[in-house]
């Protein structure tokens, strides 16, 4: 029975707002990462050797979902596998649908590549259409190279690097996706000035956390659905502590340095729950269920991680696509994320901002044995704990219409008199001897640094 909130109302009540990530050449890519969870997902399929979406396919979802979104602004995502497999001539198309059934409503469009096939014609359809392109790369060579390998254990790095060059050239608007794994969460600072150098604005840093199982009947390694039960994690998955230390080592280097300079996703969806905005991001928002993937047949899922014959939600050229959108089914898996937190998770005193993260992580068992904890929860109490004070200044900076950059100078003065920033926690007891905590008390009132 799951628990509904009157949040859960609104969210059924409100104008349809949503967001489909698309997999036009499904799990096909000309790369063969270690870590990737997506090539596997040919197993859906089988008996077929190449995935590619078809022109009329295109064009009743383009028309679907503009017309599903009741919101101005609609955003196709597209990604893979690699999409630029598909050849530039299916994204013209793509965009000729767009301006055919947008009407009035505004169209954007973000890319995610792995770099490796840009050329001058890819990157003028960038500029000339706007278009946001993702760049998947590791960090420096060594780094990148280490899973980031062609089908036949060549590396990468030159290619990704030159496929930047030319964003550069054409003045493509670009940000990054690095993954997190075992070998480069030791190179945090590195991988930070790394990415700062080739000009990364906003990045986004993905821990691998896959877990493994040996099929009895094909002796192959085959990654598991993300429910608890009884699997191995995999080598290349990053550890929970390390990945703490990797986002503790950055965030110290960006909030003397770089706030409002460079974006990284999680500092800015960090300081978002602390001021009650909507994270924008799903893993840490208080539920999920509005970020979905559609595969290269019109196969609608529940999400990205989620792509296993459970969670498929339906066909689009089969049931319209508002009504899988709008299922039962999914409006479930969304407030699962919230009705399935542990009792340990909701007593935790950074819950506020990690609502339990991603629901793929959550395979391991709380001190007192229950399920459903996150793999990676010791790291994010390190993380959030960590960032509390510089959290409070700059939320403090916001509701007094300061920009939240300002706690650069103050650590900096800080530091100058060989002090500890040293603001209470959120929960800590109020300072001012109310026996408030401090987020109920002071935390809202206007104070001098």
């Amino acid at each position: 029975m799951n628990n509904l909130l009157f949040t859960d109302a609104l969210k059924l009540k409100r104008p349809a707002a949503f967001h489909i990530m698309l997999k036009p050449a499904g799990p096909a890519c000309n790369l063969n990462c270690t870590y990737c969870y997506y090539l596997e997902k040919k197993n859906l399929f089988p008996g077929k050797s190449e995935f590619r979406m078809s022109d009329d396919l295109l064009e009743n979802f383009t028309k679907q979902y503009i017309e599903a979104h009741e919101a101005p602004l609609v955003t196709f995502t597209w990604q893979g596998g690699e999409p630029t497999l598909m050849g530039l001539e299916f994204f013209k198309k793509a965009t000729e649908y767009q301006k055919k059934f947008a009407g009035e409503k505004q169209i954007e469009n973000a890319f995610q590549t792995n770099g490796t096939k840009l050329n001058d014609d890819w990157c003028k359809f960038f500029t000339d259409n706007n278009i946001l392109v993702g760049i998947s790369i590791d960090g420096e060579e060594h780094n990148h190279n280490h899973y980031r390998q062609t089908s036949t254990g060549g590396s990468t790095f030159s290619r990704v690097m030159k496929g930047i060059e030319l964003l550069h050239k054409h003045k493509v608007e670009f940000n990054t996706l690095s993954t997190v794994n075992d070998y480069n969460v030791h190179y945090a600072s590195e991988t930070f000035r790394f990415l700062k150098k080739i000009g990364s604005g906003f990045m986004q840093f993905l821990p691998v956390v896959e877990r493994i199982r040996k099929d009895r009947q094909e002796n192959s390694l085959t990654l598991v659905a993300p429910v608890h039960g009884e699997a191995d994690v995999t080598q290349w998955s990053v550890g929970a502590t390390e990945f703490g230390r990797f986002l503790i080592t950055i965030f110290d280097e960006w909030v003397r340095n770089d706030v409002a300079r460079y974006y990284v996703q999680i500092f800015d969806t960090a300081l978002a729950n602390y001021v009650g905005s909507n994270p924008g991001l799903c893993v840490f928002a208080d539920t999920c269920g509005d970020a979905m993937v559609m595969e290269h047949n019109g196969d609608l899922y529940s999400c990205d991680h989620f792509v296993y014959p459970e969670y498929l939600l339906g066909n689009i050229s089969k049931t319209p696509m508002a009504e899988l959108v709008k299922s039962q089914n999914q409006f479930d898996f969304g407030i699962n994320k919230r009705n399935k937190l542990p009792r340990y998770c909701l007593k935790c005193a950074v819950q506020y901002a990690c609502h339990g993260e991603c629901p793929k992580h959550r395979f391991i068992l709380t001190p007192d044995g229950k399920p459903g904890l996150n793999y990676l929860c010791e790291g994010y109490k390190m993380f959030f704990k960590h960032v509390e004070p510089y959290m409070e200044y700059m939320a403090k900076e916001l509701n007094n219409k300061r920009p939240p950059a300002n706690v650069m100078n103050w650590l900096k003065n800080k530091e100058n008199q060989h002090l500890k920033p040293d603001l209470p926690g959120r929960n800590d007891p109020c300072p001012c001897g109310s026996g408030k905590k401090f987020k109920n008390c002071c935390a809202s009132k206007p104070m001098n640094y």
